[in-house]
């Protein structure tokens, strides 16, 4: 098993599900991420759960080289897509997207499958494979 599968069994454990890991430098602080999500929301408690379980696990497997500091929270509402899961559980939300060394786009997500996506734009309805899009974020109007 490599470290993500052992990450989502102790996420999937606390009755969340495992959305995924970022490291990212802050300064002179590197953290490792993990992101959870919950039907009815992640709270400060199930993240406190989480990180207490996931903490020695880590100490014994490190995610990475040197020190690091691990926080656990939920991706947020405007969030990054990046596996065909995260887009399958988006459909019905807003997305914003870039298409490589093409355009950007925005709409609503209305199909996603294991090679790639459907958006309903103000233009109509265009679909991309996963091999063509840059960043997609999914966002929220206020």
């Amino acid at each position: 098993m490599n470290l993500e599968q052992q990450i989502e069994k102790i996420v999937r454990a606390n009755g969340a599900v495992f959305y995924d890991t970022e490291t990212v430098t802050e300064g002179e602080q590197t953290i490792y991420r993990v992101y959870v999500t919950q039907k009815d929301g992640v709270s400060l408690d199930l993240c406190t759960e989480i990180s207490r379980e996931l903490s020695p696990f880590l100490d014994v497997h490190p995610p990475m080289g040197g020190k690091y500091t691990l926080e656990v929270s939920s991706p947020g509402l405007e969030r990054k897509l990046t596996k065909p899961e995260h887009y399958m559980h988006s459909l019905g939300e807003k997305i914003k997207f870039k298409i490589i060394g093409v355009d950007k786009g925005k709409g609503t997500l209305i199909a996603a499958d294991d090679k790639g996506i459907t958006v309903e734009t103000k233009h109509g309805k265009v679909s991309y494979a996963y091999d063509q899009l840059g960043t997609v974020k999914t966002y929220i109007e206020w």
